[in-house]
């Protein structure tokens, strides 16, 4: 069995960043299809997030992003890894890490500035709805901004070794 390509990266390297971890064309669809790796914790090394907040940012980050003015259209999935260290952004298109950049920014403003009701935290909206942290979310991403984000350089928007 081949060996998907986001295994393919040596994660004891790997720091939080944007990284195209896919990009490709879509067999089914024959469009071009662009997975972004938006990790925010260091792999073995740091603490994983929570279920709550890694849900809770899913929330508000798929409804910022199917809501976009101008990449709603664009919006495959947006999700957490199962290693709870960063989500999976997925766009049409052949979309590069410098292009993506700032729609990230700004998904990260958003869930670092929300306030009220997260959408689809009501027990008719989601499966677990009770599993949501807005607050660590909010300090998630507001560290993500801040430490990664606000100063990133090529080294944290491409895969290294």
């Amino acid at each position: 069995m081949e060996t998907i390509a986001s295994f393919t990266v040596n994660h004891l390297l790997l720091d939080p960043g944007v990284y195209v971890s896919r990009q490709d064309r879509d067999e089914a669809t024959g469009c071009v299809v662009t997975t972004f790796d938006l990790r925010l914790t260091k792999p073995n090394c740091e603490p994983v997030m929570n279920t709550a907040e890694c849900h809770t940012i899913e929330h508000l980050g798929a409804t910022f992003l199917r809501n976009h003015a101008e990449w709603s259209q664009r919006i495959v999935y947006f999700g957490p890894m199962g290693c709870r260290t960063g989500f999976y952004l997925v766009v049409f298109g052949q979309v590069s890490s410098e292009e993506i950049l700032p729609l990230v920014r700004e998904l990260f403003v958003f869930v670092r500035d929300f306030e009220g009701a997260i959408p689809g935290a009501a027990p008719e909206e989601c499966g677990n709805y009770l599993d949501q942290n807005l607050p660590m979310a909010k300090w998630l991403a507001a560290r993500y901004l801040e430490r990664d984000l606000d100063n990133i350089d090529e080294a944290h928007l491409h895969y290294q070794g």
